[in-house]
């Protein structure tokens, strides 16, 4: 699934790296536990998260991820997006919460993958 059918499904805001949307994905991770993340997710994943801070995008270039997706509504920080734009980090954010967000691109056939 490219990132700008994962935009369309959760009716996404593009926040960062707008260019990149044409990247595929082959998994999705829904976690606010970024230990989790690290033990778990497998690259080229997109993650879904209502967690706000550094540490996301941090984790998320360190798992070779290619979008963030900030559910609820939520926000990154200005010191984010600018991480996100250093390393190509797509991120948009959806009203959706973590649970239909993620249940949305699971029936559209986004799957998670495990290690």
């Amino acid at each position: 699934m490219k990132i700008s059918e994962v935009k369309e499904l959760l009716d996404a805001e593009v926040l960062c790296c707008e260019e990149d949307l044409e990247t595929e994905l082959c998994s999705a991770c829904g976690c606010d536990m970024m230990s989790d993340v690290l033990a778990y997710v497998k690259n080229q994943a997109v993650l879904l998260t209502g967690l706000v801070n550094p540490q996301v995008i941090k984790t998320a270039e360190m798992m070779d991820m290619r979008c963030i997706v900030f559910v609820r509504s939520k926000r990154p920080t200005e010191d984010m997006l600018r991480l996100a734009a250093e390393t190509d980090l797509v991120l948009l954010a959806t009203r959706f919460t973590l649970f239909e967000a993620c249940g949305r691109l699971y029936l559209n056939g986004l799957r998670g993958e495990v290690n």
